[in-house]
């Protein structure tokens, strides 16, 4: 059954809708010779999660909404919601003023940005989805092919040979942020805590200031995650044989991943209380370059061992965690480490 035909064109409307968990944000400027493509390739991800289209028309004055609202039935038989909204001032506001009112009206829970005049990979969604939920405070980039072939080459080399680590060391460079807009993918809470975007219109670069501030933001969260770590592995994993991380989820797996390779070949399983965790039976180090890729047992807490690194947050449980603790008679300082 496809879903009903949605037409929203306010702020607070968005309220109304349930989540989704991709909305595909469109800043749109006289953008119509451009669009059937864009859209096309949106219709055609192989992301099989919860998507919609949040499109903001900052004062076209070609026929785009026109294109936009052609393509509505076509999506929305696709299960991607389309919502479109615009302004009708003289003159357009800017490209960060036409993301913030796109992101306003839409309902998900993670952003994928896409230009008007961009085509996506079948296959962009689904990747940075996975990769974001992995790295929530982060914002997710991706390699990218230029149309026509070789313009812009130099730029172009750059944006799809730069390492991890020059994410970081050349954000000074003249070519902007190094993990470059039209690729973005970020969580809401991501765009809650960093943006909104600048709206100070032509001639403000929206996408390098928000990028600053999201490395201002993800280098203290980033930087106080690894001292904790580091300084948990130098008083405790390292004179541990082997342990147990104690919560299959975002948490526990995130320790897992930033532990030193020695240590990770301590972890002899994760323990929860989740079922559907439990059922899948293992963990895979997607990321790994170990092959086969570590795997990682996941058990019920009460077929676990000690010791246990807990990755559970206190008191939000309703007593349930320490009750669980309790039943198993354990010594915190010996058997247990809260680590959350």
């Amino acid at each position: 059954m496809n879903p009903p035909k949605r037409l929203r064109t306010t702020d607070n409307e968005a309220e109304d809708r349930g989540a989704v968990d991709v909305s595909v944000v469109v800043p749109m400027y006289n953008a119509s010779c451009w669009l059937d493509e864009c859209l096309q390739a949106i219709l055609h991800q192989d992301f099989t999660g919860t998507m919609e289209l949040s499109v903001f028309d900052d004062a076209s004055t070609d026929d785009s909404r026109n294109v936009v609202e052609r393509w509505r039935e076509r999506l929305e038989a696709r299960g991607i919601s389309v919502v479109v909204s615009g302004h009708n001032f003289a003159q357009p506001r800017g490209v960060g003023y036409a993301k913030n009112k796109a992101i306003s009206q839409s309902c998900g829970h993670y952003f994928c940005f896409q230009d008007a005049d961009d085509v996506m990979l079948p296959q962009r969604v689904r990747l940075q989805y996975e990769a974001s939920t992995l790295h929530p405070n982060s914002l997710i980039g991706c390699k990218v092919q230029r149309v026509p072939e070789g313009s812009t080459e130099r730029y172009t080399r750059w944006i799809n040979t730069i390492t991890q680590d020059q994410l970081i060391t050349q954000v000074y460079t003249s070519h902007g942020p190094t993990v470059v807009m039209p690729t973005w993918f970020c969580s809401r809470n991501w765009y809650l805590k960093v943006g909104p975007f600048d709206e100070g219109g032509k001639g403000v670069p929206e996408d390098l200031l928000f990028f600053y501030q999201s490395l201002r933001q993800g280098t203290e969260s980033e930087t106080i995650w690894k001292l904790r770590v580091d300084f948990l592995q130098e008083r405790v994993l390292n004179q541990w044989e082997s342990f147990t991380i104690w919560n299959a989820g975002k948490q526990g797996r995130k320790l897992y991943r930033s532990l030193s390779p020695t240590n990770q070949k301590k972890v002899k399983a994760f323990c929860d209380v989740d079922d559907n965790k439990i059922q899948k039976g293992f963990y895979t180090y997607e990321e790994s370059k170990q092959r086969p890729k570590p795997k990682i047992p996941v058990l019920h807490y009460k077929d676990a061992s000690a010791p246990f690194i807990i990755c559970v947050k206190l008191d939000m449980t309703g007593g349930v965690l320490e009750e669980n603790l309790n039943s198993l008679q354990l010594k915190e300082g010996k058997d247990y480490y809260h680590f959350n």
